[in-house]
């Protein structure tokens, strides 16, 4: 994206970029977690460190990735990024139906709540060397804020008003869980599409050969984002509308 990132320039935007410290084991064909490093200071250096957000997430155990790996693992991190970002979001692991068989494998099971809070403690202590870096968790799922850590929103209301320097008027998502913050907005993604092979990926619902198959039938010049539009199929036009609030405010 760094070399694409002309193509933005007439948009406003801000990056979730996802930096967790697991192996191979666990993410698959991506980069050491040294040259992410390298590259998140590169976005950063490049946009500013206000449109680049720190995800930690999600945070799953097994003898390999234990309590002492995390609490080193996350403490480096964040010293390596203190200078390069403005927040971080704590995530964890969701145990979907269709995932358990593969992160079973390798012995990952659902965190206990004593782990949680153990790491979690740490963390917070880390982060708050680092005074201009907030520090929250995605959604409300895990509530730590007994701890000083609140819950976060991905696409939040607050920063895009301040990227955008205009104030928005947007409700909550209501086709988002009960537990996420985030307000409306619309997803282009897709379903079994992403070929980085993470053991924990819920989008690829535990069958990274339908991801395979379907990179195959990706077609650059279509406005499909797999496959082609083909006779017989149905386009439709979303409504689209702005949120922009033209009202005039005393703050």
């Amino acid at each position: 994206m760094i070399d694409r990132l002309d193509g933005l320039k007439d948009y406003k935007y801000y990056f979730q970029f996802t930096l967790n410290p697991y192996g191979e084991d666990i993410e698959n064909h991506i980069p050491a977690v040294q040259k992410r490093i390298e590259i998140f200071k590169r976005l950063s250096d490049k946009i500013g460190k206000e449109k680049v957000i720190w995800r930690y997430d999600p945070l799953l155990t097994n003898k390999k990735y234990d309590i002492s790996f995390h609490k080193e693992a996350f403490a480096e991190i964040a010293y390596a990024l203190k200078d390069h970002t403005n927040r971080c979001m704590l995530g964890f692991i969701d145990h979907y139906q269709h995932i358990r068989n593969e992160v079973g494998k390798l012995d990952i099971h659902p965190l206990k709540k004593e782990e949680i809070e153990e790491m979690a403690i740490f963390f917070k202590q880390t982060m708050d060397q680092f005074s201009t870096i907030e520090f929250d968790t995605c959604t409300n799922k895990v509530d730590l804020t007994h701890l000083g850590i609140p819950g976060g929103m991905c696409v939040d209301k607050k920063l895009i008003e301040n990227i955008c320097g205009y104030p928005i008027s947007a409700r909550k998502d209501k086709n988002q869980r009960s537990v996420c913050n985030c307000i409306e907005s619309i997803d282009i993604g897709t379903y079994e599409s992403c070929l980085n092979g993470c053991v924990y990926c819920y989008a690829i619902k535990g069958n990274y050969n339908t991801a395979e198959f379907n990179s195959r039938k990706h077609d650059k010049n279509s406005p499909m984002l797999i496959g082609d539009v083909r006779e017989g199929n149905i386009v439709k036009d979303r409504e689209m509308k702005s949120l922009i609030n033209g009202q005039l405010s005393l703050f």
